[in-house]
């Protein structure tokens, strides 16, 4: 089981097999790129789904023998999952996603991780944002060091939504930033996760604490008309994605755009068709969706990521749930995207191919798709990523071809 790139990175066994019905065709890692010189207009989008997204339920791999036994009451049922290929579907909350996977414009890596083993939420998402190495190795954030990387012959600017700016956008190059129920109390939500942190391997606290956070933003949004990352439907989702697209589309508008969902944290109730999950990729969807309606033609030119700071565990837990795992699923959407099936290797769900006994195991470094749609769609050279976006990353290799 490969857990990190190879030296020279080899088309995937599972990326030659093309999504059903949607006619698409394998991907080739490594192939020779050329560094553009003009943006032209295109958008990125990055969307953090904080609390460790189940990425065994976004697109569950209903063709491993494995899959159904290990999550018992919160398998996806193959009649109501949304199918790509022989092997995997998506869960069925994700209808706008499986909509622009038939059209070509998504494509779904499943088992990618951060560098490090780690399954504490507030040190998951410092790295994953930072884009470091090593944990706290790098204070500022990978986005804030792509605005760098493109200046100053090629200005262009970013913006946050959301309640406070996220570290991805920590730096010297200053970003925008806009938030519907205003800006919050940052130093607070940092001792929130920290507390997180503390009680995530308590079976009893654990759960606990995420329960009554759960209730106390769902207290909190009904009290607003939304909260950034904190919508609590799809549709208001959808909406703040309009709202968020229509300042890209402005003239002189922001190329790059933040944004965070919450509410992933399922130790408990999880649920398969319906449930705490079903819920919170509602959200998403419709977040996505909200962003190809918004931007129109523009997206055409726009690729969105959507990352979470790690996987959960292959097993249901017994409050049926999930814990805190290491690999999970990472997407790719928007108009720009080239047309290509499932981007990496599939470890399995065999027993002795688990992580630790426990977890889906990464064969992608989360960093190599990160690098591949910069190099692709942004224009930024391999020596900047390397050394300058993410530090000290020169053996990951960028997966190309991928915009």
């Amino acid at each position: 089981m490969t857990t990190h790139a190879p030296e020279r990175p080899t088309v995937s066994r599972r990326a030659a097999l093309a999504l059903g019905g949607a006619g698409l065709s394998a991907i080739l890692l490594g192939q020779a790129h050329a560094a553009t010189t003009d943006l032209g207009g295109r958008k990125l989008v990055v969307i953090i789904c904080r609390g460790a997204m189940d990425g065994l339920s976004v697109c569950p791999p209903i063709g491993d023998a494995d899959y159904a036994n290990l999550r018992g009451a919160i398998a996806i049922p193959g009649d109501q999952a949304l199918k790509l290929d022989d092997t995997f579907s998506l869960h069925p909350s994700l209808s706008g996603l499986h909509g622009m996977v038939q059209s070509g414009q998504a494509r779904i890596a499943p088992a990618v991780a951060i560098p490090q083993r780690i399954r504490s939420h507030f040190e998951a998402q410092d790295m994953l944002e930072s884009g470091g190495d090593q944990l706290y190795g790098v204070a500022t954030g990978w986005l804030n060091r792509t605005l760098q990387a493109v200046q100053p012959s090629r200005p262009i600017k970013a913006l946050s939504i959301g309640p406070q700016q996220p570290l991805i956008l920590h730096g010297p190059v200053e970003a925008e930033s806009w938030s519907p129920g205003g800006r919050s109390n940052s130093q607070s939500e940092r001792v929130t996760a920290a507390v997180q942190a503390l009680y995530q391997d308590d079976y009893l606290l654990g759960p606990a604490l995420a329960t009554g956070l759960e209730v106390q933003n769902q207290a909190m949004a009904q009290g607003m008309t939304m909260s950034g990352g904190g919508a609590q439907s799809g549709g208001d989702a959808k909406a703040l994605a309009l709202t968020t697209a229509k300042f890209m589309t402005q003239p002189g508008g922001p190329s790059i755009a933040v944004l965070s969902l919450g509410g992933f944290d399922t130790h408990a109730g999880q649920g398969a068709v319906s449930g705490r999950l079903a819920n919170r990729l509602a959200v998403l969807d419709g977040t996505l969706t909200g962003l190809q309606a918004g931007l129109g033609e523009q997206w055409g030119k726009t690729v969105v990521i959507v990352a979470t700071e790690f996987g959960r565990t292959a097993h249901v837990n017994g409050t049926s749930g999930t814990d805190h795992g290491t690999a999970s699923t990472l997407i790719l959407a928007g108009g720009a995207l080239k047309r290509g099936g499932i981007i990496g290797d599939w470890p399995t769900l065999q027993a002795t191919r688990l992580f630790e006994n426990r977890d889906l195991a990464p064969t992608l470094d989360i960093r190599q798709v990160f690098k591949g749609v910069l190099a692709d769609h942004m224009g930024v050279s391999r020596a900047a990523l390397d050394h300058n976006v993410f530090p000290g990353s020169v053996a990951v290799k960028p997966i190309y071809g991928l915009a």
